[in-house]
């Protein structure tokens, strides 16, 4: 049994999967307070499913990008678990959770997640075989720098707020807007990501798995 962890955003996400169901998700946007609801969320997923800490077998993390403070939380939970356990951990970018969600199509894909300032990191994707392919390095831009920078139709998902969905939706010849239940980011998907690595056996060393961070030289606003 994998137990995956998702604290990237506001949004925390848990997953139980053992390669062949998801026995438990759960799902919950947490105000980024992940340091008081994180840790109580895992022994009541499990007590729900009736699996016994001692099934879990790995573990599979989010990585980013993300909000500094909820990507530690998450990461450092992780951490904890897999050196007191002994636990294989896998460390998944968490854009390529948003991409594994939506139906490969022979289209573009852009996954987003909410940056900070009104900025969003943007994951660029193509369809190769049956599955996404990350093919550009990730950006942070403003809405309005992504709508100009799609010049073909492309799929977009990911955390897009009310304003944002309506600016990128007047490019309706070239921007296809996945639904928002598509949009939500589930750890069930990064718990099949990290599944297949463990069984690859490709798996990171917890001591120095870290999160994946943007930066970027626009200034903070006083």
């Amino acid at each position: 049994m994998l137990l995956a962890i998702d604290t990237s955003t506001t949004q925390v996400g848990l997953a139980l999967y053992d390669g062949v169901q998801v026995t438990g998700e759960s799902l919950w946007q947490g105000k980024l307070r992940h340091t008081t609801s994180l840790a109580p969320a895992i022994p009541e997923l499990l007590a729900r499913t009736g699996v016994a800490m001692n099934e879990i077998k790995a573990l599979g993390v989010a990585l980013g990008p993300g909000s500094f403070t909820s990507l530690r939380v998450g990461l450092s939970l992780v951490k904890g678990l897999a050196l007191a356990r002994h636990l294989p951990v896998i460390g998944i970018p968490t854009l390529d959770i948003l991409a594994a969600a939506q139906p490969v199509r022979e289209l573009p894909l852009a996954a987003v997640l909410q940056a900070g300032r009104g900025r969003l990191a943007v994951g660029w994707y193509q369809a190769e075989g049956n599955r996404w392919q990350a093919h550009r390095p990730t950006h942070v831009m403003r809405v309005d720098e992504l709508a100009q920078a799609i010049k073909k139709p492309t799929l977009v998902c990911g955390e897009l707020s009310i304003d944002e969905r309506e600016r990128l939706a007047r490019k309706r010849k070239n921007v296809i807007l996945a639904s928002p239940a598509q949009c939500a980011r589930r750890p069930a998907f990064l718990a099949e990501l990290a599944w297949s690595r463990w069984q690859a056996g490709d798996v990171d060393e917890a001591a120095t798995l870290a999160p994946i961070y943007l930066h970027t030289a626009e200034p903070i606003p006083a």
